[in-house]
């Protein structure tokens, strides 16, 4: 019997690990890529639309991707303490595979700013848990300050190996298309999620032995090409928290899509040159349109996906109606998390429960009311 033992193993020989690496995982990836078959249709589109549902890894987002590298390659250093800032999925990583691997977790999150499946996580797995009276950006500040007086090393995006083990999620989805898409739609926060899902398109369809601003630097890893093409990459933001489209830091960002509420991205630069090569571009999405999507998907293809994961399809919806998409194209839509990562936030927007007596004609009545007709 062969056992599936996460993406270090499956793709060792294109990630910056050696036999002798200690490989810290919880068997992260592997995550359906599941094609909608009823929005195509509800929207009148010819177009194949894939959601990468990456809420099924471990920890219900992708994050686990990037942190089982990070926390391997901390480990195989010889660190005994992690830190992170955090919205709240990176906590939630860093705390489960910090966990597994027998290290300490240190997380900074914004007081009263992070939805509570999240910060449950963080709790349950164990770490250290810092609310700061700021946002994510002041936490991004303050661990790197902390990295320079403490002995942490730092797992959030900046640290190079969460984006090696995030680009992973190409090779995945080149595997079950059989090539890349023609269009690739994410959710950008922090932004080092788009640069990564590039870097693994890129590192896919590289033959040359020549290093690129987009590969591992190590372009042996290279043993054959996995792929015909690459993607033209999509970066949706929330509006209120969109310094990618307004061309500046955003001071005080605002959005029910908590897993992007960041307002001075750090992989902002890498995320600019993703899209510019790949011929994509960036949009945004308001709080409106990200939950009207979140419930459309969640009830018209049965995918629960958190606010901030609903803006990839948002955007690419939007760009459909608007014709920047063509007919006949296919798009991957990355749903970075799982949807009971926010509880609240769904409660709030669904149909409250029908109580009734505990008694036959009561029930049935509920059920003729809500039938659907015909």
């Amino acid at each position: 019997m062969s056992l599936y033992t996460g993406i270090i193993e499956k793709y060792r020989d294109r990630l910056p690990v050696t036999a002798d690496t200690p490989v810290i995982s919880l068997n992260e990836g592997n995550t359906p890529l599941i094609e909608l078959r009823n929005l195509p249709r509800l929207i009148k589109k010819k177009v194949r639309i894939f959601g990468k549902f990456e809420g099924l890894n471990p920890t219900g987002s992708f994050k686990d991707r990037g942190m089982t590298m990070a926390v391997t390659k901390a480990v195989e250093a010889g660190a005994k303490a992690i830190i992170c800032a955090s919205t709240g999925n990176t906590s939630a990583a860093a705390a489960a595979y910090a966990a597994r691997a027998g290290i300490a977790c240190f997380v900074l999150i914004p007081e009263g700013k992070i939805a509570l499946g999240k910060l449950s996580q963080a709790m349950m797995h164990g770490s250290v848990v810092i609310q700061i009276r700021g946002n994510f950006d002041d936490g991004m500040r303050l661990v790197q300050e902390l990295a320079k007086t403490t002995p942490v090393n730092i797992v959030n995006s900046i640290n190079p190996y969460r984006l090696q083990g995030q680009k992973t999620i190409a090779f995945e989805i080149i595997e079950a298309l059989g090539d890349a898409p023609d269009y690739h739609a994410l959710p950008v926060g922090n932004a080092g999620n788009i640069s990564a899902h590039w870097t693994g398109y890129s590192e896919a369809v590289c033959e040359s032995t020549r290093a690129c601003g987009f590969c591992s630097g190590k372009c042996s890893y290279h043993k054959s090409k996995m792929a015909t093409q690459r993607p033209i990459m999509l970066g949706y933001q929330a509006s209120g928290a969109a310094p990618i489209l307004r061309g500046r830091p955003v001071e005080n960002p605002e959005t029910v899509a908590t897993a992007i509420r960041i307002g001075n991205p750090v992989s902002w630069q890498l995320a600019v040159a993703a899209q510019q090569e790949s011929g994509g571009w960036f949009d945004e999405c308001t709080d409106q349109e990200i939950l009207h999507v979140q419930k459309l998907l969640a009830q018209t293809e049965g995918i629960f996906c958190e606010p901030a994961s609903a803006i990839s399809l948002a955007g690419v919806l939007k760009d459909l109606e608007l014709g920047k998409i063509g007919e006949g194209s296919t798009i991957v839509c990355t749903l970075t998390g799982h949807g009971l990562k926010d509880p609240d936030t769904a409660i709030a927007q669904s149909t409250k429960p029908v109580t009734v007596d505990a008694e036959h004609g009561a029930i049935e009545r509920v059920i003729r009311e809500y039938l659907p007709e015909g």
